[in-house]
């Protein structure tokens, strides 16, 4: 059985990478996850020989057998990260290595094989890497990097599976959201849970995901953005967005976050917010929020802000929240002074332009 921990990548680069007068064309305007680069990362398991075959290679169909397990029982899990261009023109990814932990831990959950960290992260160097070509210029530009795993064996038994396919694709990325609006709105889902106690809500899984969609369907039919769920048990306590954590500001400066408890996705972006929070000297405080909590804070005034945070938006202001019952805003219904002074920060320390002092940025290769 082969090393798990070490594996040598094989490179096979594409014979028919697009040409680069197309790929500029493209990347004036990349929108977000529609374009794709030449190539991706692969690495197989078996029970039998543990990780082995890793390659670099054209970006292409997979073949997959019906009978593949993942098809039948969502044996999948999946991260979220990006690959940056420095102010010195260096490319970087911010705190990896988070993002490694994470995926094990989603596998633990998923009862699926932990891959290890060094893999992981050479997958990802890897392919950031060969398609160091297709960054952005687009101001505010990333490369979006997309790790994944997911069952492969062919059986219809119901198991943990003993084969899996892991995989790295990336997408060049401008803006998240369609809208380009300074704030969004969002609609509160009371039909609808993410997740409850016991279940997946901490796993970054794909039927997480597709649970959540019927409901953000509904939000976009309200006309909001993005959709707010409520615990599973008293449709209560806000949890978090559909694909982002919340935050709340209040009139004297304290940060209000619900708290990670297995339902709410431990966010890498979460932690990092809460950590340059502190530093500026703002107490942080993680603790149930209600909906009815957060109407009545925007009404007094003593709730200022509201902001989400994630990989794919980094930190966007939520201006205008709505339900069946009505709608209320926060503040101006724009971004807020803090909002706008964490997502800089945050921003100039992945970009390179503000010192890194917590050692969350990782430099690949100089321009």
């Amino acid at each position: 059985m082969a090393d798990k921990n070490s594996l040598e990548f094989k490179l096979e680069p594409s014979a028919t990478p697009l040409h680069a007068s197309k790929r500029t064309k493209l990347l004036e305007n990349p929108g977000f996850g529609t374009l794709f680069t030449d190539h991706m990362a692969m690495i197989r398991y078996s029970e039998t020989d543990g990780w082995h075959d890793a390659r670099i290679t054209k970006r292409e169909p997979i073949l997959m057998d019906p009978a593949s397990s993942v098809l039948h029982y969502a044996q999948e899990i999946f991260e979220g990260m990006k690959a940056y261009r420095l102010a010195d023109g260096a490319t970087a990814l911010f705190r990896p290595e988070e993002n490694a932990r994470r995926f094990q831990a989603s596998a633990r959950r998923m009862a699926m094989p932990e891959l290890p960290e060094k893999l992981f992260l050479d997958s990802v160097e890897a392919l950031v890497d060969i398609d160091r070509e297709w960054f952005p210029s687009v101001e505010g530009g990333s490369m979006y990097l997309r790790p994944f795993m997911f069952a492969s064996e062919v059986f219809l038994g119901v198991r943990p599976a003993k084969e899996y396919l892991y995989l790295v694709i990336a997408s060049p990325a401008g803006g998240y959201f369609k809208s380009g609006a300074s704030a969004i709105s969002i609609w509160v889902s009371e039909q609808y849970s993410r997740a409850a106690p016991g279940g997946t809500g901490a796993a970054k899984c794909g039927g997480n995901y597709a649970a959540s969609l019927v409901a953000q369907a509904e939000a976009i039919e309200k006309q909001c953005d993005q959709v707010v769920f409520l615990d599973a048990a008293e449709h209560k306590w806000v949890e978090e967005l559909g694909g982002m954590n919340l935050f709340f500001v209040m009139d004297d400066g304290t940060l209000v976050t619900p708290p990670l408890g297995g339902t709410i996705l431990p966010g890498i972006t979460r932690e990092s917010i809460i950590t340059l929070a502190r530093e500026e000297g703002l107490t942080v405080v993680e603790e149930p929020y209600s909906i009815d909590q957060w109407e009545a804070d925007a009404a007094s005034g003593k709730l200022v802000e509201t902001f989400a945070c994630g990989t794919a938006a980094v930190v966007t202001a939520v201006g205008t929240v709505k339900s069946a019952e009505g709608e209320f805003s926060i503040g101006s219904g724009g971004p807020g002074q803090l909002t706008e002074k964490l997502r800089r920060r945050l921003v100039d320390i992945q970009r390179g332009v503000a010192p890194d002092q917590h050692g969350w940025v990782k430099r690949l290769f100089d321009a």
